[in-house]
């Protein structure tokens, strides 16, 4: 099943912008095919269910681990957000 996902990340100290970046870095280097698109205020990811939640759960791990307090906002959509039009 596919999944599309659209994130923001809200770190909960100083310097947020490098630790945003250092997150998005980590979700690129996790990504293993899957589509990510990074904007000003949030980012989406498509692809297959599991490899999605994977890729955003080792993430989000390593961030919270690395920074303390992260807030993410997830929303979910099952299917291919990409084929809606007007969402871009």
């Amino acid at each position: 099943m596919n999944l599309s996902v659209e994130l923001s990340m809200y770190p909960l100290q100083d310097g947020y912008k490098d630790k945003i970046k250092a997150f998005l870095a980590e979700l690129d280097s996790s990504a293993n095919g899957l589509e990510i698109r990074t904007s000003n205020m949030s980012t989406r990811i498509f692809g297959e269910f599991s490899e999605v939640t994977e890729c955003l759960n080792a993430a989000m791990l390593h961030s919270m681990q690395q920074y303390g307090k992260i807030v993410f906002v997830c929303k979910y959509l099952q299917g291919d957000a990409r084929e809606l039009s007007g969402y871009e």
